[in-house]
């Protein structure tokens, strides 16, 4: 267990106090934008590695609560919501994506799943992990699908602020155009919500993916998702 908590104090250290700060800042000015990017991407790629053997050791404790049929029903649900905003969330030209910020420049940025959230995939992630929480209760599975959900959740507000420091008043544009959290923006009036926008080949994409890792769950990972 000592190693999976250290794997994830890392992996969200990396994230949290490096990538989404102005150590990042200070790190890309004194060896640049390219070299950091490549040493961030390994030490993510190595902390999700470790994250995955330490989570595999771990397991075997008792857990704290047990899957129920209404438990297992609503996780279902859950990870369609999850799948409805990731696949769209990744195929949608984003500006808080990962080299995206060109996005800003195009008159018609906010639309579709932006004028939903501007963090689609980071929010659909922390549904994914919330319902994998709800139905695992071993120690184990609290700190992998917790530590999910706690980078999810804080990195929204990350990335909005290291946005804003890169690139001030294009950022507060659109910033004020939509909303972090999932549909504020369609509540105050600021955005409308449009599904024909979203692409109905992605929400359709989504459910297929839903449905296949439902199917192949028990292959991949050694548990039953479905009934």
């Amino acid at each position: 267990m000592f190693s999976l908590l250290a794997a994830a104090a890392f992996f969200l250290a990396i994230h949290l106090l490096v990538s989404g700060t102005r150590v990042r800042d200070a790190l890309t000015g004194r060896i640049g934008q390219g070299p950091y990017m490549g040493l961030f991407s390994l030490s993510s790629v190595a902390g999700l590695v470790w994250l995955g053997f330490a989570f595999a050791d771990a397991r075997g404790h008792a857990p704290y609560w047990d899957l129920t049929p209404l438990t297992r029903q609503i996780q279902l649900g859950l990870q369609l919501l999850a799948m409805l905003l990731i696949v769209p969330g990744l195929t949608t030209p984003n500006p808080t994506s990962v080299r995206q910020e060109g996005a800003l420049d195009r008159a018609d940025v906010v639309k579709g799943m932006l004028r939903i959230t501007r963090h689609p995939f980071l929010w659909g992630v922390a549904i994914w992990a919330a319902g994998h929480l709800l139905v695992n209760g071993d120690p184990a599975s609290l700190v992998l699908f917790g530590t999910m959900l706690l980078l999810a959740l804080f990195g929204t507000a990350s990335i909005d602020a290291k946005r804003r420091r890169a690139l001030g008043p294009k950022w507060d544009a659109f910033a004020g155009q939509t909303s972090n959290v999932p549909f504020a923006a369609i509540a105050a009036g600021r955005q409308k919500l449009s599904l024909g926008e979203i692409g109905w080949w992605r929400i359709v994409l989504a459910v297929a993916v839903w449905a296949l890792l439902a199917w192949a769950h028990p292959f991949l990972f050694g548990v039953r998702a479905l009934p």
